[in-house]
């Protein structure tokens, strides 16, 4: 099979959560930091890394495809790597149907890709789907460049073991991240560039560390740490688990200006039988009166949530109660999919599966309700004052786009550059995005 036998140029892809998108960004890092060059947009790549997620039920197909695709006209194809989730779950079966891929490594050893390389590149196949106790975070290069909104994964892995979830057998269990090796990155980020930072973990908000210290701290004793950065700005962090919301946690919106009023917080569904069957450990009650107490600490917090529709068993009514969910919170944003069964999950084996058909109307119904409520949330911004993060330009000249405190997207027209932080009055609301207008001498 033709590759190229020693790769200068690479291209890393990614799919699915910003977990993937940072370990990518870690990838790429790592590539380059052995001399090798990014690919261009479009351009053929020496080496190509698909970093891949397993949560949907299309996701593997979507890996073949793409392999195939990555075939040039003369035969020949590139030294191919599958790396993430699917790597992991998947690594055995994947060698066994495609040959064209070299290497196969999951996501708690992609620090060992340099290794790896040098042995596809003799003409092994090497698989690394290893969870080892030590971090993979101290082999990775320092972060020298990054945009205005990095990404900073602090927490990996999952003990909640929800029926319909894979992130437990291909994440590992919950692992924190040291509290010294968090802040000297959060540092070089922003020295890199960065103003804005997110916190990222499978469960960030069972985060745990001891500051310097020594004392015992959760997430808000980490946010309030980086707040410290003066020139990182605004701090965020995603997916969070209800049981994990603590009193300090919950304090910190209210204490911490830097943390920004923003909060994805999956319920999943409005019913507690269901609830019950998918392991989630929380019912609909306790989660509206968490969110009530968050709330009553941040009275302009955007609310976010997933949600998983047609799950085994779920009767009409049952949906119905999600529906009804939906109209007592008033999501800013949320995400929706339909169940997919995963291999190797509790909920793949339940009775009662629901007809795609059946899905699909009830995936359309939740929808409208979302966007509904997506569309209020942002016509009741309008009127709004607030800081907009400069992230990049938008396709009319002049127009530049960034993101509000809330996340939604703003675009307007100015004077600016990539990572200003400008005062911008909200002034039209669309279903996805505000337009607004610069304050003169607006740059915060």
């Amino acid at each position: 099979m033709a590759f190229p036998p020693a790769p200068r140029t690479y291209k890393v892809k990614s799919f699915g959560c910003q977990m993937n998108v940072y370990d990518g960004e870690r990838m790429a890092e790592l590539l380059a930091a052995q001399g090798m060059t990014a690919a261009g947009d479009g351009a053929d790549a020496d080496l190509v890394v698909l970093n891949t997620c397993h949560i949907r039920e299309k996701a593997v197909d979507r890996v073949y495809s793409d392999i195939g695709r990555l075939r040039r006209d003369d035969g020949s194809t590139p030294l191919i790597a599958v790396a993430g989730c699917i790597a992991q779950a998947e690594g055995e079966e994947i060698m066994a149907r495609a040959p064209s891929v070299r290497m196969v490594v999951g996501p708690q050893a992609y620090h060992r890709l340099p290794a790896m390389l040098a042995e596809a590149v003799t003409g092994k196949r090497v698989t690394d789907t290893d969870m080892p106790a030590d971090t993979k975070f101290d082999a990775l290069p320092a972060r020298r460049r990054s945009g205005p909104a990095a990404f900073l994964t602090v927490q990996e892995g999952c003990d909640k073991f929800c029926t319909y979830c894979v992130v437990p057998y291909t994440r590992g269990a919950e692992i924190s991240r040291p509290f010294k090796a968090l802040i000297d990155e959060a540092e070089r980020l922003v020295a890199a560039g960065a103003r804005e930072i997110t916190l990222l973990g499978q469960n960030v908000n069972a985060w745990s560390g001891e500051d310097s210290k020594g004392c015992a701290i959760g997430l808000d004793g980490l946010a309030k740490a980086l707040a410290r950065l003066p020139d990182l700005k605004r701090i965020r962090y995603t997916t969070s688990h209800p049981n994990d919301m603590t009193d300090g946690l919950i304090a910190a919106h209210a204490e911490v200006e830097k943390l920004m009023p923003f909060l994805h917080l999956p319920v999943q569904a409005g019913n507690d039988r269901v609830l019950k069957a998918m392991n989630r450990s929380h019912t609909v009650d306790s989660y509206l009166r968490l969110l009530e107490r968050v709330r009553a600490a941040r009275p302009d917090i955007a609310l976010s949530g997933d949600f998983i529709v047609g799950f085994p068993g779920e009767t009409e009514a049952e949906f119905a109660d999600t529906l009804s969910l939906v109209d007592a919170v008033g999501y800013a944003q949320a995400f929706s999919f339909k169940y997919s069964p995963r291999p190797g999950t509790p909920a793949a084996t339940m009775d009662g599966p629901i007809a795609p058909e059946v899905m699909d109307e009830r995936l359309q119904r939740l929808q409208a309700a979302l966007n509904r409520d997506q569309l209020a949330f942002n016509q009741a911004s309008v009127g709004r004052r607030c800081d907009v993060l400069v992230e990049r330009r938008g396709k009319l000249p002049g127009q530049w786009l960034g993101k509000s405190p809330w996340l939604q997207s703003v675009h307007f027209t100015a004077d600016a550059a990539v990572g200003d932080l400008l005062t911008v009055d909200l002034a039209e609301a669309g279903p996805n995005s505000l337009r607004g207008h610069v304050l003169e001498n607006a740059a915060a």
